[in-house]
């Protein structure tokens, strides 16, 4: 029976259509951002954040949409609870913009979100942190048009680290590398891949709020291909399968520690 319900709970999960809403258009490489996958102890505390940061409540399951990103938050029946924040992993936190930060923390403030002001004097860019210990950095965007959007995953790397990483991210993604504020940059369709340096290598995402991040792909079987032809392995439990629904999925984890899930969805629809 445990079997079975998880079963239904992965149908459920990764159905096509509308639940899945779009992702922006893929690059050449046939790849666009799709999800962020929390391993939440308290999903309903969670999800009541992210709903009043304005997402949108989505089914099946529980998940909430943004322009750009799904965030999925709990991992399935047989899931255990996350051992802890995305503080002292490798992705140390995933970040949205506003078009304007004080408006948008008005109301969120109101409806109980926890919110912190960032950098002294800044008014453009704060932190939320979830009960469950997600890190969420809110920027300003004035001439955004959604009210949020998904913007960035950001990886704290050692120094040395962070040209492989952005490399690898191009070569097998196809993200396209650039700076930010003269720091380096990755940039996938629906968020941008952005780089810290630290003194001692991080922890991975397995097990934490933030277990896995998640991309959506064209081809999968060819994507896996052309990457292990790169050097690329799919994770232990991670080889290509496909579910009722017919969707496509793999898993695998950067030589960092950040653990990737990728989907192939049958007749997606795409953001411009």
């Amino acid at each position: 029976m445990k079997k079975l319900i998880s079963a239904l709970w992965l149908i459920s999960a990764l159905g096509t259509g509308a639940a899945w809403a779009q992702p922006y258009t893929p690059n050449d490489a046939g790849v666009t951002n799709g999800h962020w996958h929390l391993n939440s102890r308290d999903v309903a505390a969670n999800k009541h954040i992210l709903l009043s940061m304005g997402g949108t409540a989505i089914g099946p399951g529980e998940r909430v949409q943004f322009p750009g990103v799904q965030v999925i938050l709990n991992q399935g029946p047989d899931a255990k609870p996350s051992t802890g924040g995305t503080v002292g992993t490798v992705v140390n936190h995933i970040g949205f913009t506003v078009p304007n930060v004080q408006e948008a923390v008005a109301k969120w403030k109101a409806a109980g979100v926890p919110f912190e002001p960032g950098a002294p004097g800044r008014l453009d860019q704060g932190w939320v942190t979830t009960t469950d210990g997600l890190k969420i950095e809110i920027q300003e965007d004035k001439n955004q048009k959604e009210p949020i959007r998904s913007k960035h995953v950001h990886f704290f790397l050692p120094e040395k680290s962070i040209p492989e990483s952005q490399a690898w991210y191009g070569k097998v993604f196809g993200a396209k590398a650039g700076t930010l504020n003269n720091a380096p940059v990755a940039d996938l369709p629906g968020v941008q891949l952005r780089f810290n340096k630290v003194a001692v290598a991080e922890g991975p995402t397995k097990g934490r709020v933030l277990d896995h991040i998640g991309f959506d792909v064209k081809d999968l079987k060819a994507f896996i291909a052309k990457a292990e032809a790169a050097g690329v392995k799919l994770d232990a439990d991670g080889a290509y399968r496909t579910n009722d629904a017919g969707v496509g999925i793999a898993f695998i984890t950067d030589p960092w520690g950040t653990r990737i899930e990728l989907n192939e969805r049958p007749k997606p629809q795409y953001l411009p």
